[in-house]
């Protein structure tokens, strides 16, 4: 079983998350805001966060963004009252693994959460550390423009390639499913998807990635993983 922190503000919903993994078998420890999450995250190991967004002393976006700078590989789900596309493309490109919208039903939260567990212990999600300095830094993404260089030399992408690049960097050596893709497809990109758009795209992309140091590793089954060579 896994060791779990739930991040959830309302005293409540808290509770019940707690009861619900702890009667699943799961370890669960619990914060009502994003500073004590930080505190607790920076002095224990657990195997993944289920993360509301709205909370208070620090936000949970700002929680996620801080996880994700110190450990990339530990599996996050957020579970918030914010519906909207919009929110969804924002939580996932932050780097969050799932999201699930309130009210949500009990049975599908634990489905999610042991999908989510399953995943993160396949060798392919094991966090690799890049030793190479080179190959950290060989790969720069243009956050304003659809633009890329490898080793200081620039490349063009369209809308759609520069999406997905930025996407998969951000969640590097984690796996991006089909539906993390659609979800971001649904940003302000005005270009049409054909049904075999995906592969097209990630096609593309490793040869225009040839030299970085890096490849796109189709995860059968589950989708795609960008990692070292």
């Amino acid at each position: 079983m896994a060791h779990l922190l739930i991040v959830e503000d309302d005293d409540l919903l808290r509770d019940g998350l707690t009861d619900l993994f702890r009667q699943a078998g799961h370890t669960v420890d619990h914060c009502a805001d994003g500073l004590s999450a930080q505190t607790f995250l920076s002095d224990h190991v657990v195997d993944a966060v289920l993360l509301d967004l709205g909370l208070p002393k620090l936000d949970g976006m700002a929680l996620l963004q801080w996880l994700r700078q110190r450990f990339e590989s530990l599996p996050v789900m957020i579970l918030t009252a914010r519906d909207g596309v919009d929110d969804r493309v924002e939580g996932l490109m932050a780097g969050a693994d799932d999201y699930l919208t309130k009210p949500f039903n009990n049975a599908e939260l634990s489905a999610r959460m042991q999908a989510l567990l399953r995943r993160a212990r396949l060798p392919a999600f094991q966090s690799s550390v890049l030793d190479d300095q080179d190959t950290k830094q060989a790969l720069e993404i243009d956050p304003n423009l659809p633009r890329m260089r490898i080793h200081g030399q620039a490349t063009d992408l369209t809308q759609r390639e520069w999406e997905l690049l930025r996407l998969l960097h951000q969640r590097l050596n984690q796996v991006v499913s089909r539906d993390d893709v659609a979800v971001a497809w649904q940003s302000e990109s005005a270009e049409p998807t054909a049904s075999n758009a995906l592969e097209v795209y990630i096609h593309r992309l490793r040869r225009k990635l040839t030299g970085s140091g890096l490849n796109i590793r189709n995860v059968r089954g589950l989708g795609y993983m960008l990692e070292p060579v």
